[in-house]
């Protein structure tokens, strides 16, 4: 009996599978979500002209995807170490393909919302098994370091490409291309995770506790949520936000609470105690907080104030994608040569001085500094994030790694769906003063175009003449001093999380708890 039970746990298969096999799979599936993070950026003006959102369900439609993937990452983390994490897998390949298609189809900024809503849930059932996968299938720490360094540089490419995806997609055919595109390679992904992927559980008797799921989940909802209507500008939205800020706090506290007093808890907070494991995931949440909601301001910046279009703004980002790439490949060995502490530090510094020179862009190109200063910020951050990831993972028992992923994708989620929401939020908080009022403008043309640049691009279209041009010039300066405002946030974040790391981490990465 024992030993069956040792064939059908995690510990006993990875001899008995392709593990290189198992990481491309793992490696597609990501990019997949991966894309779909960040593809709407550069289809933000076509989407707008076409559904015509305002300034809030924009940023909804936008951050929903991060902001619901988040949340649940705990919940379906936990879930895959209890039931299998092949079968979680497989149940979101079917949830992201319909949410797909639902998407691409939606005539409303509501329906949008909710179809995006709906891939978040399925990305969430995804993202946490590929980690704990890997954990699995990987027992030797260096062949590890390898396969994190892939699956990060597929993490960052895809985000990276997703602008690229996107431009080229809604140039040639129509915004709801960028999603349609996820359902044929869905049908690839299904057989062939069937016939690839090991499956493993915690076979121990863990009680799953639907509590502490329906806590984390409400609780990060009403944090993002309270942020979004807090920043909101609105004199109703400022308190109401600020009272669900307060509910999202308190229930994240009581989640934690619940934890510290179940013999099996949903997450160990004990892995807190390790000074390598909270320092990386302070990390992963704050880079990424300072970069991805930075990464929608400047496709936004290259196609409304540059004049780029969609396919040239991606083209102009390829850069990054590159950079991350390399740097993700090559971070294990940096790693190995630096230590853990200078390798976080020293990635999150070059992505603070990468994004300095932004602080002088205008209305003039500057193509040679863009692509210095996207190379530095690929580069970097991905390198932090590699080496932040490896020591997260290795901090974890592999009956746990589930839950271990799940702590470290929640961060990066959420730092990516708070980084647009606060930065976005600062952008809207900035810019929609700083448009005045434009001879020959009505007043209700000029509320209209104070939700965004991107409405203000389509009210100067539809006016057109010395007017509409006079608006789309203004709009512009207002929007650079926003942005310019955003960079001053994100290079404060990334020093002070760099500082973190350069005090707090550790020289060299833990070894593997073999628990």
């Amino acid at each position: 009996m024992s030993g069956s039970r040792a064939t059908e746990s995690g510990a006993a298969r990875p001899h008995r599978v392709n593990r290189w096999a198992v990481l491309a799979l793992l490696c597609f599936s990501l990019l997949l979500i991966a894309v779909d993070a960040t593809v709407l950026h550069i289809a933000v003006p076509a989407l707008t002209a076409a559904l015509e959102p305002s300034a809030v369900q924009l940023l909804w439609i936008i951050d929903v995807y991060s902001l619901m993937v988040a949340p649940l990452l705990i919940t379906f983390g936990t879930l895959g170490d209890r039931y299998g994490r092949r079968r979680l897998i497989l149940a979101g390949y079917v949830v992201f393909g319909l949410a797909s298609a639902s998407a691409a189809l939606s005539a409303t900024p509501a329906v949008l919302i909710v179809s995006r809503a709906l891939l978040g849930v399925g990305g969430a059932m995804i993202m946490p098994a590929t980690l704990s996968i890997i954990r699995q299938v990987f027992t030797d720490r260096r062949e590890r370091a390898i396969a994190l360094g892939v699956w990060s540089a597929v993490a960052a490419g895809g985000a990276a490409i997703g602008p690229l995806i996107g431009g080229l997609l809604v140039e040639h055919f129509w915004w709801g291309a960028v999603f349609l595109i996820n359902v044929p390679i869905v049908l690839v992904l299904l057989p062939a995770a069937l016939r690839i992927l090991p499956d493993s559980r915690d076979r121990a008797a863990r009680p799953w506790d639907a509590p502490s799921a329906a806590l984390s989940t409400l609780g990060v909802l009403a944090l993002a949520y309270g942020l979004k209507e807090a920043g909101s500008g609105h004199t109703i939205g400022v308190p109401a936000g600020a009272a669900v800020l307060l509910v999202g706090v308190g229930l994240l506290w009581w989640f934690a609470r619940r934890q510290l007093r179940l013999p099996y808890p949903l997450i160990d907070l004990g892995l807190f105690r390790r000074r390598g494991f909270s320092t990386g995931v302070a990390s992963v949440m704050l880079a990424v907080f300072a970069l991805v909601g930075l990464e929608l301001m400047l496709a936004q910046y290259l196609q409304l104030v540059l004049g780029d279009s969609p396919s040239m703004a991606a083209i102009r980002m390829l850069p990054l994608m590159i950079a991350a790439i390399v740097g993700g490949l090559s971070a294990a060995h940096i790693l190995r040569r630096i230590g853990l502490r200078a390798t976080v530090s020293g990635g999150l510094a070059l992505t603070a001085v990468s994004l300095a020179p932004t602080l002088a862009w205008g209305t003039e190109h500057h193509p040679m500094m863009l692509t210095a200063c996207f190379i530095g910020i690929g580069f970097g951050v991905e390198v932090a994030l590699l080496a932040a990831s490896d020591t997260i993972m290795a901090s974890a028992p592999e009956s746990r790694a589930g839950g271990a992923a799940a702590i470290e994708e929640t961060a990066y989620e959420l730092g990516a769906g708070l980084g647009i929401a606060v930065l976005g939020t600062i952008t809207t908080v900035v810019y929609f003063p700083t448009l005045t009022a434009v001879p020959g403008i009505p007043a209700p043309a000029m509320d209209q175009a104070r939700q965004s640049l991107a409405a203000a691009a389509h009210v100067a279209e539809q006016i057109g003449g010395a007017a509409g041009r006079e608006l789309l010039l203004a709009a512009r300066e207002a929007f650079i001093t926003a942005l310019h405002s955003t960079v001053v946030v994100s290079i404060v974040l990334l020093g002070l999380t760099a500082l973190i790391a350069a005090v707090l981490m550790p020289r060299k990465p833990p070894e593997d708890d073999p628990s």
